[in-house]
């Protein structure tokens, strides 16, 4: 396991992504890369005005540590930050937050990826639409397209020819 632990957030205010990841690498030599993923609200049909994100305070922040830890033993990571924003969010606005450091860029972005497969299937958000026409747009179901993504990192730790799904240093 790694010395360090991961930054985690779970917050209704938003954040600087700048700052965090000045926060993430500030005195540090021994990283080399840094990956950032940023998930903004978007209004696909341009009937949105916004969404509401619900969440278990507390559990929230343990799945997602989970998920974090989980990245950190996969791959050879040198700190992760993760912030996810709960409450009302207007299109445009940040949601969420993943950054990954690693010594290498291959291990940063398959950990950036893996954490938000999995905080897209795994957290325990909810989220309701509000349309600018009819008020409530109802709760935001699970996709089948989320569940593939998230699949793609078992099938890759069952490999058939024994190889490890692991980035090496």
């Amino acid at each position: 396991m790694t010395a360090w632990s991961p930054r985690i957030g779970v917050q209704a205010a938003p954040f600087d992504a700048a700052a965090e990841a000045d926060r993430l690498t500030a005195g540090r030599t021994d990283i080399g890369a840094v990956v950032s993923f940023v998930g903004l609200c978007r209004d696909e049909g341009g009937s949105l005005a916004a969404l509401e994100l619900e969440h278990y305070p507390g559990m929230a922040e343990h799945a997602i540590e989970a998920i974090a830890r989980q990245a950190a033993e996969r791959w050879p990571l040198d700190g992760l930050t993760v912030i996810h924003r709960h409450g009302r969010i207007a299109p445009g606005e940040p949601i969420v937050l993943v950054l990954a450091a690693s010594a290498h860029r291959e291990a940063a972005f398959e950990a950036a990826a893996f954490l938000m497969d999995f905080l897209k299937t795994s957290a325990p958000f909810w989220k309701k639409e509000h349309r600018r026409d009819t008020g409530s747009g109802g709760w935001v179901a699970a996709k089948a397209s989320d569940d593939a993504a998230a699949g793609r990192w078992t099938r890759a730790a069952e490999r058939p020819d024994g190889s490890p799904d692991q980035v090496r240093r």
